[in-house]
């Protein structure tokens, strides 16, 4: 999606300094922007309506689709973070697709309770998605931190705006062409 301003920012291959791709400059108006299309997807997406076993088949094939584009990911990761092919390809993938699996699990596990209370009194705690969940990542593990914040956000019923490191944004970007494959609505 382009930027409201049109401006955009390089990100570099830190191993050789070149030039990987030229992505969209957010400023204040798209973070607004960001915000309000995510508060509109709560409020009127199927998402948080979602029963949690459907929201748990699609973080399923979310990881799934991780895992059979693992080569491409880790290969990006790389380039876009210089850090060592074994490293994602072998650590980090690997734990993305098993942290994506033990989300999709708390899906249909989150259940409200009734708790015993003195006089004429009835209380209920119900657990139900609370909005838009603001992320940020940093540009070290930015596969891992996509997986330990946006998987648990989105297992709960929430929509997720997220701000990578401007230093490492492509995997995040991949990702999330994936999850839409994976039928993660808009």
């Amino acid at each position: 999606v382009d930027s409201a301003s049109g401006r955009t920012f390089p990100t570099y291959d830190p191993r050789t300094g070149e030039v990987i791709a030229h992505l969209a400059e957010g400023d204040e108006e798209d973070i607004n922007r960001a915000v309000n299309a995510a508060r509109k997807a709560f409020d009127e997406g199927p998402w948080p309506r979602m029963t949690a076993y459907e929201r748990s088949r699609i973080l399923l094939r979310c990881a799934d689709l991780v895992e059979k584009h693992s080569e491409e990911l880790a290969a990006l990761e790389t380039w876009n973070n210089g850090k060592p092919y074994e490293q994602a390809a072998e650590a980090e993938l690997p734990l993305f697709v098993r942290l994506f699996h033990y989300y999709a699990g708390w899906a249909d596990k989150i259940h409200g309770l009734t708790v015993q209370s003195d006089g004429p009194y009835h209380t209920q705690v119900l657990h139900e998605p609370i909005g838009v969940a603001r992320q940020i990542i940093p540009w070290n593990f930015p596969l891992l931190m996509f997986a330990w914040k946006v998987g648990p956000a989105l297992a709960c019923g929430n929509t997720v705006v997220l701000k990578t490191a401007e230093q490492t944004p492509l995997t995040a970007l991949y990702v999330a062409k994936l999850f839409h494959e994976a039928g993660l609505p808009p």
